[in-house]
C-alpha cells in the first residue's frame, strides 16, 4: 500500500514537473511572434503544442490545470495592452481576462480527447489539436462579438486594409457586422497559428521519447 502511494506521488510529482516545464516553454514561444493584431491576437512559434502535449500525454485535467494557468499568465503579461484605449468599465475587463485568456488557455489543455479512441498516435493528436483550437476560437470570437464589436467599421476601413471591407460594411450591419467582425479578426491569427500547431503537433508525436511519454508503443 505504502508502495502504490509512493508510486502515485512520484507520478504526480513528474507531471507536475513536466507541466510546469511545458507552461513555460509555451508562455516564453508566445513573445516569438510572426505578425500581431492592433487588439490582441497574433500568430506565434507553436506556442499552443506544449500545452497541447500536456492534455496529449496526461489526460484533460492536467492539460486543462496547465492551459488555465498559461491562460493566467497571459493575462498578466497582455491585458493591459489588449484593452488600452477601449475604455472598459472593471467587468468588462474581467470579462476579457476570462474569454481571451483565461477559457482560451484552458482550451489548449484538451489536446487529448481523440487518444483513447483513434489508434494512430498523428491522427489523434492532430484531430485534438485541431479541436482545442476551434474551442480557443470560439473563447475569442465571443470576446470579440461582446467586448469589440463596435470596432467592426474602424477593421473593415482603416485597420483591416482588406479590399472586400466596403462590401461587408455596405452588406452587415449591428449586431451582425460584429458578428462578423469577431469571425474574421480572430480567424486571421487563429487559422494560420492552428496550421502551424497541427504542423508541429503531427511532428513531434513521431518522436519516440515522445511517443513513449504518452503511453504509446
Amino acid at each position: 500500500m505504502n508502495n502504490q502511494k509512493s508510486n502515485k506521488m512520484s507520478d504526480n510529482t513528474l507531471k507536475l514537473t513536466v507541466s510546469g516545464i511545458m507552461v513555460a516553454m509555451s508562455t516564453v514561444l508566445s513573445f516569438i511572434k510572426f505578425s500581431e493584431l492592433p487588439y490582441g491576437g497574433s500568430v506565434t512559434l507553436f506556442s499552443f503544442v506544449p500545452l497541447l502535449f500536456v492534455g496529449y500525454a496526461y489526460g484533460a485535467k492536467w492539460g486543462l490545470s496547465a492551459g488555465l494557468v498559461y491562460g493566467v499568465l497571459q493575462a498578466i503579461f497582455g491585458i493591459s495592452g489588449a484593452v488600452a484605449g477601449a475604455g472598459f468599465a472593471w467587468y468588462q475587463v474581467l470579462l476579457c481576462a476570462l474569454l481571451d485568456y483565461l477559457v482560451a488557455g484552458a482550451m489548449l489543455g484538451l489536446g487529448g480527447v481523440f487518444k483513447k479512441v483513434i489508434k494512430n498516435p498523428q491522427v489523434s493528436f492532430a484531430l485534438g489539436s485541431v479541436f482545442a483550437c476551434v474551442l480557443k476560437y470560439l473563447s475569442h470570437f465571443l470576446s470579440g462579438y461582446i467586448l469589440f464589436g463596435t470596432y467592426a467599421e474602424w477593421f473593415f476601413t482603416e485597420g483591416g486594409g482588406m479590399d472586400y471591407g466596403a462590401n461587408i460594411l455596405s452588406t452587415y450591419s449591428g449586431n451582425t457586422l460584429s458578428v462578423v467582425y469577431s469571425l474574421i479578426y480572430n480567424a486571421t491569427f487563429m487559422l494560420p497559428e492552428t496550421i502551424i500547431t497541427v504542423i508541429m503537433a503531427c511532428i513531434i508525436i513521431s518522436v519516440k521519447p515522445l511517443k513513449k511519454a504518452c503511453g504509446i508503443k
